[in-house]
């Protein structure tokens, strides 16, 4: 497999332990055109620096995490020590229980999956029972782990022919609807209204397809910085030839991972610089 697993470890259930590799679902980058930040003046790219007001500009060497128990005190916690809380549970996907699909609030799932897969021959046979009798019985699995050094909750379900784990909010890191249930008045609905709305509702349900959704607005910025990037070298000439085609290849290969992109092929201009031709010309 050529992707980099993203975590190590077991799937564990009572006295069930699985090796398993976690894959994150997501591609990195994938459908994104990065930008930097430039001075408004003369566009030179900004820098960041990490300064202490008393000594000034300091080495990432020099930096530890401090928690302010008063206003201006600290108390450091070193990686070491962060490091022995979590050395034991870093290594473990533990799950607490199972539950039905319709258990969980789609509110609660933060957008962040992966897939699982079995770390070995020695797993297999293990993790296509765990699969099984999942998906025989709709069955997912809560758990808790260790990721990227902090704890988190998540659910763990059959997903085509693996498993796959999302990652899930806290009940305390939601905020409560109570203030924005504010914002809805108390207008009345009559009986003729709500059966309007659900004759709209009946008539415009179907089946569910993902494949119908694209990123749009990725494809309108990167049409946005074709045309810039076009204008732009038609004021200051054209440089190597191998930039602006790496520039149009990665916005083109950026939609096209989306499954989106332009139906016709971009022209960038002529291979030969600005110059040239306007020397053939005269």
């Amino acid at each position: 497999m050529a992707a980099r697993p993203s975590w190590e470890g077991h799937l564990t259930f009572n006295l069930v332990s699985i090796p398993v590799k976690a894959f994150n679902a997501v591609g990195a980058g994938t459908g994104k055109i990065g930008f930097h930040l430039l001075h408004k003046g003369c566009t030179e790219r900004i820098r960041y620096k990490k300064v202490c007001p008393v000594h000034g500009e300091v080495s990432n060497d020099e930096i530890v995490s401090g928690y302010e128990y008063q206003k201006g005190q600290y108390v450091v916690v070193d990686k070491d020590e962060k490091g022995d809380l979590r050395e034991r549970d870093d290594k473990a996907i533990s799950i607490d229980t199972f539950v039905t699909p319709d258990a969980i609030d789609p509110i609660y799932f933060s957008g962040r999956t992966y897939y699982l897969v079995p770390n070995g021959p020695a797993a297999q046979k293990p993790y296509a029972v765990m699969f099984e009798a999942m998906r025989a019985h709709s069955r997912l699995a809560i758990a808790r782990l260790v990721l990227s050094g902090r704890g988190h909750i998540a659910v763990v379900r059959p997903f085509g022919k693996l498993l796959g784990m999302t990652l899930l909010a806290f009940e305390d890191q939601l905020k409560p609807p109570g203030p924005f249930e504010a914002e809805v008045g108390s207008a009345t609905v009559s009986a003729g209204e709500r059966k309007l709305a659900e004759a709209l509702l009946d008539s415009a349900t179907s089946d569910f397809d993902l494949h119908h959704y694209k990123d749009d607005y990725a494809e309108k910025l990167a049409k946005l910085v074709q045309g810039k990037t076009r204008r732009k070298l038609g004021r200051t000439g054209s440089p190597a030839a191998g930039a602006v085609g790496d520039l149009m290849d990665a916005l083109r290969r950026s939609l096209a991972a989306q499954g989106g992109g332009p139906r016709r092929r971009v022209r960038t201009g002529s291979r030969r610089p600005a110059a040239a031709r306007h020397r053939r010309r005269s």
